[in-house]
C-alpha cells in the first residue's frame, strides 16, 4: 500500500474515531446535564405535574418573606435595633444569596429530592461518600422538621393573640396553644394526603394571597398612621439591651431574627421530582424565593418602623405584630383583619413544608438510610403521595407540640435549631464543590445556572455563613446566662445526633446507599484522541 493511502486510510479511521468518541462524550455529558434520575440509579416513582410557576408559588409559600420577618421584629429590636433588623436583612441577602445560588447551579444539573445529601454523595469521595451523605440528609431532615414544627405553632398564637385582644378577660393556657397547634397539624396532613393531588393550585392562591396581603398591609398603614419616626431613629438606632458586653456578639447572634426571612429557602430542591422541567424551573423558583423575599420584606420592616410610634408597649407583648399594626392604623378590627391573614398565610406555609419535608424524607428511605424504609419509600398508587412519609413527619410534629405542652423552654430551643441545621445542611456540598475545584466534570459548561467565576466566591461565603450561624445562634439571647434564658440548642442538636448515630449503626451502616455518578460520567477523553491519532501514525 502506498504511503498516500495508508495516509488517506489512517485520516478516515481517525475521523470514525473521534466521531465515535464524540458521540459517546455527548451522551455522557447529556445524561449529567439532564440528570436523569435512572443515571444516578434512582426511579422515578411521582407524577411529574408542577409546572414551573407552581414550583415558584410552592418555595415561596414556604419562606413568605415579609411574613417571616413579622415574628422577629421585637427580639431584633431587643438585640440590635432598627439597625440589626434593617442591615441584617441585607446581610441575610447577601449571605442566603450566596446559599441560594449554590443550591441553583447544583439543581440544575442534579436536580432530585434529596437535594443536598444527594449532592453530597456525588461530589465526595468514593471512601467518604456514606458517610458525608448521610449525615448532610440527617442534618436536612432535622432542619426540615424543626421548621415545620415552628410553622404549626404560628396560627396557634396568632388565633390566640386575635382572642386576647378581643376579650381583655381571656387568658391563654399553654393547652390553648396546644390544640390549635395539634389541629392544624392534623388538618394540613390530612390535605396532603388525601388533597394535595387534586389542588395543585393551591400553592398559586398562596402566592397570590400573601402578595395581595403584604401590598395591602404595607399601603394601608402608611396611609393611616398620624405620625412616622423619623429617618435617624429607623436607619442609625443600635440598641444592645441583650446584655452581651460586645455589640458585634449581640449583633452576630441576633442575626438569627432577620435570617428567619430566608427559613426553608431550599424548599424547591425538595419538590424537583414533581417538577415537569426540574433543571430549569427549581434555580428558578429558588432565585425567585430569594429576590422576591428582599423585595417584600424589606420594604415591609421599614413602613412598620416608620409607623411604629411606641417602642415599649411593642416590645412588651407577646405579638409585637398586632400593636404596631393598631398603632398604625388606630383601628382594632384593621389590626385582628391583618392578623387573621397572617394565620392564613401561616397555614399555606404549613402546607409547602409538610409536602416538602416528606418528599425530603421519602427520598432518604428510598436510599435505604432510615429504619423503616420498606414503609417510608412507598408512593400510594392512587394518591401519589407519599403516605407513610407524611405521617411520619407529622407524627413527629405532632410529639414536638407535646414537648410545648411539658416546657415552651424546650419547644423554642427545637424550633430554634432549623435555621442552624438549614445552614449546615447547605455547608456539605458548597464545602465539595471547592474540594472537586468545582470540576466541569461535576458541573458540565453546559447546565442551565452558571456562576461562572461567582461560584468560588458563593461556596465559599456559604461555608462561612455556616460556620457562623453553627457557633453563634447557638449563643444565648441575654447575658448574663441562666436557666432561663439558656439557649439550649446546642443540647438539642446534641439529641439529634444521638438519634442519627443510632439510626446508623442499626441500619444505615449495612443499607443505606447513596447515589453516584456511573464512573463512565466521570472519565476524562481528553487523552484518547491523541492515542488513537498516535497509533494511527505508527
Amino acid at each position: 500500500m502506498s504511503t498516500a493511502s495508508r495516509d488517506a486510510k489512517c485520516a478516515d479511521e481517525h475521523e470514525k474515531d473521534m466521531l465515535s468518541l464524540k458521540k459517546d462524550k455527548t451522551q455522557a455529558q447529556g445524561s449529567i446535564q439532564t440528570a436523569d434520575l435512572e443515571v444516578l440509579g434512582l426511579s422515578q416513582l411521582t407524577e411529574r405535574n408542577m409546572s414551573t410557576f407552581k414550583i415558584i408559588c410552592g418555595g415561596w409559600n414556604i419562606c413568605n418573606s415579609w411574613a417571616g420577618i413579622v415574628g422577629t421584629l421585637a427580639i431584633g429590636i431587643v438585640q440590635g435595633g432598627t439597625v440589626l433588623l434593617l442591615y441584617g436583612i441585607v446581610i441575610a441577602l447577601v449571605a442566603i444569596g450566596c446559599c441560594t445560588s449554590t443550591l441553583a447551579e447544583l439543581s440544575s444539573v442534579y436536580p432530585t429530592a434529596g437535594g443536598q445529601y444527594h449532592w453530597t454523595s456525588i461530589l465526595s469521595p468514593r471512601k467518604a461518600s456514606r458517610v458525608l451523605s448521610y449525615g448532610c440528609g440527617a442534618v436536612n431532615i432535622f432542619s426540615w422538621i424543626s421548621i415545620s414544627a415552628g410553622v404549626t405553632i404560628l396560627p396557634a398564637e396568632f388565633i390566640i393573640a386575635m382572642a386576647s385582644y378581643d376579650n381583655p378577660e381571656y387568658e391563654s393556657q399553654r393547652w390553648h396553644y396546644f390544640l390549635i397547634y395539634q389541629a392544624a397539624n392534623i388538618i394540613i396532613l390530612l390535605f396532603n394526603v388525601f388533597a394535595i393531588r387534586r389542588t395543585s393550585w393551591i400553592h398559586d392562591l398562596g402566592f397570590v394571597v400573601s402578595l395581595t396581603s403584604f401590598l395591602a398591609i404595607l399601603v394601608t398603614c402608611l396611609a393611616l398612621s398620624p405620625q412616622k419616626q423619623t429617618s435617624e431613629f429607623v436607619w442609625t438606632t443600635f440598641t444592645n439591651k441583650s446584655g452581651w458586653p460586645s455589640n458585634g456578639i449581640a449583633f452576630l447572634t441576633g442575626l438569627i431574627n432577620p435570617n428567619y426571612v430566608y427559613a426553608g429557602i431550599d424548599g424547591a430542591v425538595h419538590l424537583a421530582e414533581e417538577c415537569s422541567n426540574p433543571s430549569t424551573a427549581v434555580p428558578y423558583a429558588l432565585m425567585s424565593t430569594l429576590i422576591i423575599g428582599f423585595a417584600t420584606s424589606f420594604p415591609f420592616v421599614i413602613a412598620m418602623l416608620y409607623t411604629m410610634t411606641d417602642m415599649d408597649s411593642v416590645t412588651s407583648t407577646s405579638v409585637p405584630i398586632y400593636e404596631i399594626w393598631i398603632q398604625a392604623t388606630h383601628s382594632d378590627a384593621v389590626a385582628t383583619f391583618f392578623v387573621c391573614l397572617l394565620a392564613i398565610i401561616a397555614l399555606f406555609a404549613l402546607n409547602g413544608c409538610q409536602q416538602t419535608a416528606s418528599r425530603l424524607t421519602w427520598a432518604f428511605a428510598r436510599d435505604d438510610a432510615l429504619i423503616m424504609s420498606r414503609l417510608l419509600s412507598r408512593i400510594h398508587p392512587s394518591l401519589q403521595v407519599p403516605v407513610y412519609a407524611l405521617v411520619a413527619n407529622a407524627g413527629i410534629v405532632f410529639i414536638i407540640g407535646c414537648i410545648y405542652l411539658a416546657s415552651s423552654t424546650a419547644f423554642n430551643a427545637l424550633i430554634g435549631t432549623g435555621l442552624i441545621l438549614q445552614q449546615v445542611s447547605f455547608v456539605f456540598p458548597a464545602a465539595l464543590l471547592l474540594y472537586r475545584r468545582r470540576s466541569s466534570t461535576y458541573l458540565p459548561p453546559s447546565r442551565r445556572f452558571r456562576l461562572g467565576w461567582l461560584g468560588w466566591i458563593s461556596n465559599a461565603m456559604t461555608i462561612a455563613f455556616g460556620v457562623i450561624a453553627l457557633v453563634f445562634y447557638c449563643f444565648p439571647a441575654e447575658f448574663p446566662v441562666s436557666g432561663g434564658n439558656m439557649n439550649y440548642s446546642v443540647v438539642v442538636i446534641g439529641t439529634m445526633t444521638v438519634f442519627t448515630l443510632t439510626n446508623w449503626f442499626m441500619h444505615a451502616s449495612q443499607n443505606y446507599e447513596g447515589p453516584r455518578l456511573p464512573a463512565g460520567l466521570t472519565q476524562s477523553y481528553v487523552s484518547q484522541p491523541t492515542g488513537l491519532h498516535e497509533t494511527c501514525i505508527r
